[in-house]
């Protein structure tokens, strides 16, 4: 049964210290070599310094006396050097003391000469399971670190995201929009420089509209029209291109890097604007940066939008302001012509009502009843007229 356990873990290499051939070759040849184990000997302590440097055993296997430093000297030396196998030490009967030394300095099991095969069939084993647990701890602990590293990454990435689109609901200024979209690009992508072109809306030229961390001579093309020789080519076939390694270099975009992704930004299928990102090393971007990528355009897309939406509506706002100082306009000159002609016809109907009133009273004027009723309902309309006048200021016209 020792033997089949054994058998099924063949691939763990023992370093044995051993000076003495009877001892090495009972574990050894006859013992472990058989099991299918890598044994490697060394004769002395300072032999087994070299060796556990070079063979990093997973065991290690010691006399407790060796013609140059004793197995204590031994597991001081390994400690120094951080050698981490575990250790078995050999010894005769009537050491034990030295034994209790031995375990104090780090030894992890014994074995005491004369010994039987199975005794070391079983030591080794004991040892190994400890050495198989602690290595499973590790790639799990690596394995957990590696998983944890991994989703804090994502959390970064969504977190970036999510302030993208915050931005895009709260800020109004493009340029200021447009630099976080490129930010956001950059870090999700773990580029190491990205910028946003964007198409003129009568004619086909792309133009830079935001950049990070372009080299100063390029940074400086802010507005101008941009060529570097790829972003063209994804504008007419509308998909998302990676690229890297030795196909880039037949681009003007191998300047900046060996590695690029770039995205197209559509409104309504139509290429409207390009995302790209650059790695000055050759690793190709992976599935996931693509996929973070793609939702950093969506939210451009969603900017693009809102800005025509914007536009419009200053528009609409522009044209209503202006039909509305137009009304004003007109209104004042209703106000302005109606004053005019209160100012002209109030006092003459003032002056004619008195007239025609001082010639009903008078006396030198004789008129019969027929005339003074003709008289009277003439200063009657008169007054209608010059009441319906002055009324007319009154009307709220403007």
């Amino acid at each position: 049964m020792i033997y089949k356990i054994a058998m099924k873990n063949s691939r763990e290499r023992i370093l044995l210290v051993e000076n003495d051939p009877e001892i090495s070759d009972l574990i050894a040849r006859q013992t472990l070599q058989t099991l299918g184990y890598q044994v490697q000997i060394s004769r002395s302590a300072s032999q087994a310094i070299q060796s556990a440097t070079r063979f990093s055993p997973d065991i290690i296997i010691t006399n407790m006396n060796l013609p140059d430093l004793s197995g204590k000297d031994l597991l001081v030396a390994l400690n120094s050097q951080g050698v981490v196998a575990p250790v078995i030490v050999i010894a005769q009967k009537g050491m034990e003391s030295d034994l209790v030394q031995a375990f104090r300095l780090g030894a992890t099991d014994y074995l005491l000469w004369p010994m039987r095969e199975p005794e070391v069939v079983s030591a080794v084993e004991r040892v190994l399971k400890q050495v198989r647990a602690r290595r499973e701890r590790e790639t799990l602990a690596r394995q957990l670190k590696q998983t944890n590293d991994e989703l804090q990454q994502r959390v970064r990435e969504l977190t970036t995201i999510f302030a993208i689109g915050k931005a895009v609901t709260s800020i109004t200024h493009q340029r200021e929009l447009f630099d976080k979209v490129v930010e956001g690009a950059v870090y999700v992508a773990e580029a190491d420089c990205g910028w946003l072109l964007l198409r003129e809306e009568h004619n086909k030229v792309f133009r830079l509209a935001a950049q990070r961390n372009l080299p100063k001579p390029m940074a400086s093309k802010m507005h101008q029209p941009w060529d570097d020789g790829i972003s063209s080519l994804v504008a007419l076939s509308g998909e998302t291109l990676s690229i890297s390694g030795e196909p880039l270099t037949r681009f003007k975009i191998s300047q900046v890097g060996q590695s690029a992704l770039v995205v197209p930004v559509k409104l309504r299928k139509e290429v409207v604007g390009l995302l790209v990102v650059v790695r000055r090393i050759s690793t190709p971007f992976s599935p996931s940066n693509r996929t973070l990528l793609e939702a950093v355009v969506d939210y451009a897309s969603i900017s693009l939008v809102n800005a025509q939406l914007f536009r419009v509506l200053e528009e609409r706002a522009r044209s209503l302001q202006q039909a509305a100082e137009a009304a004003q306009a007109s209104e004042r000159k209703k106000a302005e012509l109606i004053t005019s002609l209160q100012n002209q016809l109030v006092k003459p109907l003032a002056d004619v009502t008195q007239t025609i009133d001082q010639m009903l009273v008078g006396e030198t004027l004789r008129f019969n009843s027929a005339q003074k009723s003709v008289l009277r309902s003439v200063v009657t309309n008169l007054k209608t007229i010059s009441n319906l006048v002055t009324s007319l200021n009154k009307t709220d016209l403007v």
